[in-house]
């Protein structure tokens, strides 16, 4: 749909609207307005990825892992901090890639917000876009007093 409406509405083209998440220990992880969240990998209500970007292995443990994302959870990625275009689910999964490979995702996932931003009508929306706290349905939330 992005890509047939994109050049319409925002006069270039887009190829997608892009959720990403991050699949480690055999569970997939991301971000929205309820936090950091977790299920097993396309368990969300937006199921199975159109795509998959392999970013290699870690040589972190579970247990490493799971105090990082605690950590996150408790500060930078708890969900009021969610934000459509500066901190989103594209934010915390090449932040959490870095930390687990050393590699981020792709820019054309992460130079999205502002390529819509430069646009007449994508100012035009941010207003209503900044409003909005998507949270993937299907996940177990791992912070804000629940675990997985």
């Amino acid at each position: 749909m992005a890509r047939s409406l994109s050049p319409i509405m925002l006069g270039k083209q887009l190829d997608g609207i892009w959720h990403t998440a991050i699949v480690a220990y055999g569970d997939e992880f991301f971000f929205g307005g309820e936090g950091i969240s977790s299920c097993s990998p396309g368990g969300t209500m937006l199921g199975p990825p159109d795509t998959v970007v392999e970013l290699g292995e870690t040589e972190l443990t579970e247990e490493i892992f799971m105090d990082y994302l605690s950590s996150l959870g408790e500060t930078t990625y708890r969900g009021d901090r969610y934000r459509l275009f500066e901190h989103n689910c594209n934010t915390f999964t090449n932040e959490v890639a870095q930390f687990l490979t050393g590699r981020t995702i792709p820019s054309y996932i992460t130079d999205l917000p502002s390529e819509v931003l430069s646009t007449p009508f994508g100012q035009i929306l941010r207003p209503i876009l900044d409003s909005i706290h998507i949270a993937p349905p299907g996940g177990n939330v791992i912070n804000g007093g629940r675990n997985i």
